[in-house]
């Protein structure tokens, strides 16, 4: 596994604050958590290396400096959601601006598979054999189809926040 999916799995919000405005933050996070407070850097290249050489125990660490991450960009009012958008609307303007092609066909690609595995599920006599790892494929499409429709649309973050908002004055 390379570095980002480490980092998506064990620490979501410092990877993505680590490749968006606060990246020599979360750097120092990491490298604090791995290697030590002595050693923390914001050197990004040095993060990504501390978190390919970590062991279990290093990365327990780093899952508690998120924790940590989370609640000082709390404290400075910066909201991880708004680090998520910003990634987004990142990744779409540089779509723009190169008129680059490539996350649409990889979109539809992934529409088609997605459905293309439904409807065989479906209406196919498929081998007992196929049937479980078509299921996990289909359920990994699923959540890809989510995360594009949030990439092109939006996501529903913002409903689901005026929901609580709604709920909370309710009580």
């Amino acid at each position: 596994m390379d570095w980002k999916g480490i980092i998506s799995n064990v620490a979501p919000v410092l990877g993505t604050a680590i490749g968006g405005p606060f990246g020599g933050i979360a750097a120092k996070f990491i490298t604090g958590a791995i290697l030590g407070e002595e050693n923390a850097t914001d050197d990004i290249d040095q993060a990504k290396e501390a978190i390919l050489s970590a062991d279990p125990d290093s990365l327990l660490k780093l899952k508690e400096a998120e924790y940590e991450f989370k609640a000082d960009m709390k404290r400075l009012e910066i909201d991880e959601q708004k680090l998520g958008n910003d990634d987004r609307d990142s990744a779409r303007d540089r779509e723009i601006q190169t008129k680059d092609k490539m996350p649409a066909l990889i979109a539809l690609s992934a529409l088609a598979g997605f459905f293309g595995i439904l409807l065989a599920m479906i209406f196919v006599a498929l081998p007992e054999a196929a049937e479980q790892p078509l299921a996990v494929m289909l359920g990994a499409l699923g959540t890809l189809v989510t995360q594009i429709g949030a990439y092109y649309f939006g996501s529903s973050a913002g409903s689901s926040k005026k929901n609580d908002i709604i709920a909370a004055m309710k009580r």
